[in-house]
């Protein structure tokens, strides 16, 4: 979570818990973090972010989770705000969940019961950061299309977040790699 804050864009530097004159004039930004029931977080999220983020919790009741290897039927959801003034129907883990699947399938060292694992530590680690980069520098996605023809092709993410402003292809992603060391 520390690592998460200090990513986090902010205006100026982190502002001290007697700077609240600041952030009620909005300078400021706060955000919203929605996270599973796993204990450990409501303490992180307030050690990084102190009261510069709103923290919601989405618990998820299943039924048949006990079975192996098939999948549970989710028979209802809690939502629960942590901290923050935050509606409860805005917390959700769709977007990291659809990520997480995204990873899994695309990366087979994540597909359960496969061959595809690294024996070092640190094959893994680049292993996962070259597909991350490949794919939010790279990879470009389609819009929809209900004609049942492929869709228009979208800018890469990192287009759309404004961390660049042009296409990359994989050769310049091993360049970038190459003058970053």
């Amino acid at each position: 979570m520390v690592d998460l804050s200090k990513r986090q864009r902010k205006q100026n530097q982190r502002p001290h818990d007697s700077d609240n004159h600041a952030y009620q004039t909005g300078e400021y930004q706060r955000i919203q973090i929605s996270t599973d029931g796993f204990n450990v977080y409501p303490e992180a999220i307030d050690l990084a972010f102190s009261q510069y983020a709103a923290h919601g919790v989405l618990i998820k009741e299943y039924r048949n989770a006990s079975i192996a290897y098939t999948p549970s039927e989710m028979v209802g959801t809690d939502r629960r705000v942590i901290s923050g003034n935050i509606n409860k129907f805005t917390i959700c883990t769709s977007d990291v969940e659809r990520h997480n699947l995204t990873i899994r399938t695309l990366m087979k060292r994540f597909t359960r019961l496969a061959l595809g694992f690294s024996k070092k530590l640190e094959y893994h680690e680049a292993a996962i950061a070259m597909f991350l980069a490949y794919y939010n520098f790279v990879w470009r996605t389609r819009h929809a299309d209900n004609s049942g023809q492929p869709g228009r092709l979208r800018p890469t993410a990192a287009m759309m977040a404004k961390v660049t402003n042009r296409l990359w292809n994989f050769g310049d992603l091993y360049d970038e790699v190459l003058n970053y060391g």
